[in-house]
């Protein structure tokens, strides 16, 4: 069932003959192609037209984007980095006090 069949090839039996020889066909130039109806130009979309209040405006805008995320960004790091000191001191006053809770007894 899990093997694959293998088709079984026959022996030729006898001679073959060789392929026919195939003339090329000749090309009549006299044909007349039928013309293509005139096409229209599609309508086109207007153009966004740059200014340099635009551009201005394109460059404001991306620079604020920029300055904010990059904001947002370094409070997110500046958070963890707080959080991670924080729990670091207080594993250090934990250890402390539970070194000093054994020394007593």
């Amino acid at each position: 069932m899990f093997r694959p069949k293998i088709p079984t090839m026959p022996t030729p039996t006898g001679l073959s003959t060789p392929p026919a020889v195939v003339e090329p066909a000749t090309v009549t130039p006299n044909v007349e192609i039928p013309t293509a109806a005139p096409m229209t130009p599609a309508p086109s979309r207007p153009t966004v037209q740059l200014t340099p209040g635009t551009a201005l405006a394109l460059v404001c805008g991306g620079t604020a984007v920029v300055l904010v995320l990059g904001a947002v960004l370094v409070s997110l790091l500046l958070a963890v980095a707080i959080t991670g000191a924080s729990v670091a001191v207080c594993a250090v006053v934990l250890r402390s006090l539970l070194a000093s809770d054994a020394k007593r007894r």
